[in-house]
């Protein structure tokens, strides 16, 4: 297994709130993630989607992924999300890349599909900006 991926596996297992949705790391690499996680009932609203939390998790984590695959370790400063449909299905994924990155902050995006029985749909798309973390002395 490649370094950086075992490194991302690592920090997954060491957020609690990750482990407790059951989010998975599908790919690790420089510029680039992929993040999943199953669609269970626990994780709807009253309508029967998706809740807009769960996926504004699932953005902000693979956003600082991404930015972190360059940067080390990093934190988000700031993202936005558009929820564009109802997400249905049994699995979702979110892909996120650098946009642009200096030595202390990285712009990414981010699109989170649902993939159900009619295959992937477009649920949510956000952008952010990631920092480098700073440790307090």
């Amino acid at each position: 297994m490649d370094e950086l991926f075992e490194f991302g596996q690592r920090m997954l297992r060491e957020q609690p709130f990750s482990v407790l949705l059951g989010t998975q790391l599908a790919l690790f690499k420089p510029g680039e993630v992929v993040l999943t996680l199953a669609i269970r009932h626990a994780l709807k609203q009253q309508h029967g989607f998706v809740h807009g939390g769960v996926l504004s998790y699932l953005a902000d984590n693979a956003l600082t992924y991404a930015g972190g695959s360059v940067l080390g370790d990093s934190v988000t400063s700031e993202y936005k999300i558009n929820y564009v449909r109802p997400a249905l299905g049994h699995k979702l994924v979110a892909r996120a890349s650098v946009l642009s990155s200096g030595k202390r902050q990285a712009v990414c995006q981010c699109e989170i599909v649902a993939i159900g029985e009619d295959g992937e749909r477009l649920v949510a798309v956000a952008q952010g900006t990631v920092r480098k973390a700073e440790t307090e002395a």
